[in-house]
């Protein structure tokens, strides 16, 4: 196998990563001011993922950092066309960050539950809209250079695409709560998973639908069926009382919906409409000799990574009372 390819698996390696690790932090993040009717439940809230969010967003940081090292024309055009978006987000992130770290050295907690709302709220539809996108096609020239505007990749496919990142991330935050918490808590979240999880399943699934029918190939109809059945699984668990397989499934099911994005994305990692000016796994590359560097490091540091980061999950694996302890 080329290294072009190999990077191209590692970088949808990442991404799913993030999805299924900071989707539940965006679900929670978008249902505090839901879910926590009193300050102790918000507290609460908040502590399912006070100590693992910072480490939930490494994979992103790793994942730009490897799409400019492995992949630079990509990067290239990926930040210059789509940077509106892309600026949102990170300032989102920041306010989300900034909102999780002051909140409880603040007398009004009310400013900071809005900061970490919006800034879960833009990033979880914002991703959505951009990997539409960069599924669909977008406007590039002989050289390419994005030539759309904003507008342009507001089209109704990526605000579709953008309410099913949302909803299934709403979706993952219920479940992780359901599985952290106690009490009228936990049982208000297993209510609203039930209720986000049809959503999903409609939203969800009308995207899915459609990018198979568009840009579709047969291997990826089976992800994509796969992603439902997590969504459903994920429902029937909850029934259940299964909190722990719920959430599982619905983590099946991200990692579905991103490989069959990425399935129907590859050879290309940014298709243009013209198809003759996309950018591919070949002609966005860096030297043989960088991804062969960037290889042995990958390598080297990822399983100490994955162990870190598996150990914190560990450590703070117990569920949360109502005094978010």
């Amino acid at each position: 196998m080329e290294l072009t390819t190999v990077w191209f698996l590692l970088i949808a390696v990442l991404w799913t990563g993030y999805f299924v690790l900071e989707g539940f932090d965006f679900g929670v993040g978008i249902l505090l001011p839901v879910l926590g009717r009193d300050e102790a439940d918000r507290r609460t809230v908040l502590a399912s993922i006070g100590p693992v969010w910072d480490g939930n967003e490494v994979w992103l940081l790793v994942a730009g950092g490897a799409t400019f090292a492995a992949f630079p024309e990509w990067y290239a055009t990926l930040f210059s066309g789509f940077y509106v978006p892309l600026f949102l987000i990170l300032v989102a992130l920041i306010l989300r960050g900034v909102a999780i770290e002051y909140r409880n050295k603040s007398d009004s907690t009310r400013g900071w539950d809005r900061a970490m709302f919006f800034g879960s709220l833009l990033p979880a539809f914002l991703w959505g809209v951009a990997f539409a996108n960069i599924v669909r096609g977008v406007p590039l020239d002989a050289d390419h250079e994005y030539t759309g505007s904003l507008l342009t990749l507001l089209n109704p496919y990526a605000l579709l695409g953008g309410l099913a990142t949302l909803v299934l991330f709403v979706l993952h935050g219920a479940l992780f709560l359901a599985l952290r918490t106690t009490g009228d808590l936990r049982a208000r979240a297993v209510s609203l998973a039930g209720k986000a999880g049809l959503a999903a399943l409609a939203v969800g699934g009308a995207f899915l639908v459609i990018t198979q029918l568009t840009a579709g190939r047969p291997a990826t109809w089976v992800s994509a069926a796969l992603a439902a059945a997590g969504i459903a699984g994920a429902l029937a668990a909850t029934r259940r009382g299964r909190d722990g397989r719920a959430f599982a499934a619905n983590a099946v099911a991200i990692v579905a919906v991103t490989v069959t994005l990425f399935g129907n994305l590859w050879p290309d990692v940014m298709p243009a409409l013209d198809p003759a000016h996309s950018l591919t796994v070949e002609n966005a590359s860096s030297s043989p000799y960088t991804l062969t560097v960037m290889t042995w490091v990958a390598v080297v540091f990822t399983p100490l990574v994955l162990a870190y980061q598996g150990w914190t999950y560990w450590v703070f694996r117990r569920r949360l009372t109502g005094s978010g302890t």
